[in-house]
């Protein structure tokens, strides 16, 4: 569950906060997760904990005709961020699909993980799969990333290029890939074959972030502005031949998923 990557004393925390949400909100936590840059890969010493999760309420709570709220949000406490959705929120968005609830399934850090509720909601996506919404998501997130800390600027803060990297290899990745795309940004390096001057310069600044809390301003590096617009410009005319496919939502049963939480 690669929870050795998060320090013993916010580990500890976070472990209490999720126990306090199970007993306080009376649910059931199916997973949580780290997302962020954490997960992504590319840490600083300082980085956020921001902690994602999907529960399960008991079931009178569903079959209720006054709608309760399907969010549970906790005040950001020092730099740990936690919040989720419940399984009936998460499960509309999954079937549209989502790629941010897709991330969370992908997600290397693991703090909470019933297997098989995990299973079934990954073949699910799996499932509902299709790359238009993928495309869409992170040419938008990439293209506000990169007019936000990128665009117009002669210096930049260097560590702003990975924000807007991820994105543009997810989008390389969906253009060379037949599957999910994964998280992870050294996985997605590994499987869209970047040149060997680009990946050389990333593992010198990956390491340089993974030590260094502020990696500094510096001037605009031309062999990444060209790797990101150009992949943004291929996005771009991918996400236009893509005809969104036709689910029968009857068939889509989540067998390994609980029906009624036990708390």
């Amino acid at each position: 569950m690669n929870l050795n990557l998060i320090p013993a004393e916010p580990l500890g925390r976070i472990n209490d906060r999720l126990e306090m949400i199970e007993r306080e909100e009376r649910v059931h936590i199916l997973f949580a997760i780290e997302s962020g840059s954490r997960a992504w890969g590319f840490p600083s010493p300082d980085s956020d904990f921001d902690v994602r999760m999907v529960y399960v309420r008991e079931r009178d709570w569903y079959l209720s005709i006054f709608p309760g709220r399907d969010v549970i949000e906790l005040p950001l406490v020092d730099d740990e961020d936690i919040n989720g959705w419940d399984l009936k929120k998460a499960l509309q968005l999954l079937i549209k699909p989502n790629p941010v609830l897709m991330e969370w399934l992908d997600s290397p850090i693991r703090y909470r993980w019933n297997a098989d509720a995990c299973a079934a909601l990954s073949a699910l996506a799996d499932e509902t799969l299709h790359k238009k919404p993928f495309l869409h998501h992170y040419l938008r997130l990439g293209q506000s990333q990169w007019r936000s800390n990128i665009d117009g600027k002669d210096a930049v803060k260097l560590e702003k290029y990975f924000y807007c990297l991820r994105p543009a290899l997810t989008l390389r990745w969906l253009r060379m890939q037949d599957s999910r795309p994964p998280m992870n940004f050294q996985h997605l390096r590994d499987g869209t074959d970047l040149p060997v001057a680009v990946n050389s310069f990333l593992d010198d600044l990956l390491e340089k972030k993974r030590v260094t809390r502020e990696l500094g301003a510096g001037p605009r590096i031309e062999m990444l502005d060209r790797l990101i617009l150009d992949e943004f410009k291929k996005g771009a005319e991918e996400a236009a031949k893509h005809v969104p496919k036709q689910h029968d939502l009857g068939r889509k049963l989540i067998k390994g998923i609980p029906k009624q939480a036990k708390i």
